[in-house]
């Protein structure tokens, strides 16, 4: 892993690889922002590049030296990483962290120590981090990654570099899965869901993910009969099936299926989601204006802030199954 191998998240590589080349490195970073598995990637990546012989002048690990391959192998003395133990990193996390950096550094050089999900310290981790940000025991560069950097306490923020990190691309998720050979059609649809590879995987790996998509699909040939008998029929399926719980990703996956019938009707094929539905899709996507497609993107739109407003599950998905029989009104 280096950081040029990891996809998007330009500004973050920049900035990264800049300080890397100049020697100006700061005493603490703070990766912040959503895409969860690319902040760990690069956190680890660039701990991977500080502690590497050869990065000065590469701007990035060269992933050859004996120091690369001990980070690689997961063994380097002087790289240390902590996560929520439960819900929350505690104090003692903290202080056992500054235990192991009073030892001396292994190659003489910087420690580098990760904390991944920063925003979950407790107040008097986060305290006791504070005074190590101020006073380590040897030099150190901290990394902090935080979906919501703005949760650490300012002093905190004020004495960490900000890097910015943003959610993937759904097709840069979609070319590491491919890589992988994990690009299924549950992943396909995953990637527009999630902010990052890990986390398309881990979703497209759920059972009930799988069964909502296969709901969408079935519900979206019988809406397209206007049918609204066996629209009921599968309203009470959704629910029978125990998907009840999930109706926001449903809504989320209907937005994504009424979105390819536009891209049929505008000849973008390529960027179609339900890709293993093109056939069905082609054949019904001229029985709509394109107006009326985005009607229904925008009745699905509506029904999840619906049901986050916490409006009944149920009559949440029948407004919404009643609003696609005549969705320009």
């Amino acid at each position: 892993m280096s950081l040029q191998t990891i996809r998007g998240q330009e500004i973050a590589k920049r900035m990264l690889g800049s300080g890397l080349r100049s020697g100006r490195i700061s005493h603490a970073y703070l990766f912040s922002g959503p895409g969860g598995s690319a902040r760990r990637r690069a956190a680890d990546a660039f701990a991977k590049a500080l502690l590497c012989e050869q990065a000065p002048e590469l701007g990035d690990a060269c992933g050859k030296c004996l120091s690369c391959r001990k980070v690689e192998h997961g063994n380097h003395p002087d790289l240390q990483a902590i996560g929520p133990d439960g819900a929350s990193i505690k104090i003692e996390q903290i202080r056992e962290l500054q235990k192991m950096f009073s030892y001396r550094s292994g190659s003489s050089g910087r420690k580098i120590y990760i904390i991944d999900e920063a925003d979950k310290m407790t107040v008097q981790a986060s305290n006791s981090l504070l005074k190590f940000l101020e006073e380590p025991p040897a030099p150190a560069v901290a990394i902090l990654l935080a979906e919501n950097g703005q949760a650490l306490l300012p002093t905190i923020r004020s004495r960490t570099q900000l890097v910015p990190f943003t959610s993937m691309g759904a097709e840069d998720i979609l070319g590491e899965l491919a890589a992988e050979g994990l690009a299924t059609p549950a992943a396909r649809c995953a990637a527009y869901l999630t902010p990052g590879p890990e986390e398309c995987k881990a979703l497209a790996a759920e059972n009930w993910f799988a069964e909502t998509r296969n709901v969408v699909i079935q519900l979206g040939k019988e809406s397209s009969s206007r049918s609204g008998a066996s629209l009921v029929t599968a309203q009470q399926q959704v629910f029978k099936a125990g998907l009840g719980e999930h109706l926001d990703s449903l809504f989320d996956l209907f937005h994504l299926w009424f979105r390819d019938m536009i891209y049929v009707q505008s000849e973008r094929r390529e960027h179609i989601v339900f890709i293993d539905q093109l056939e069905f899709i082609s054949q019904v996507a001229g029985s709509r204006s394109a107006e009326d497609w985005i009607s229904c993107m925008s009745i699905a739109a509506e029904s999840k802030k619906k049901l986050k407003s916490n409006m009944n599950n149920q009559l949440c998905l029948e407004q919404f199954l009643v609003g696609l029989e005549q969705p320009g009104r």
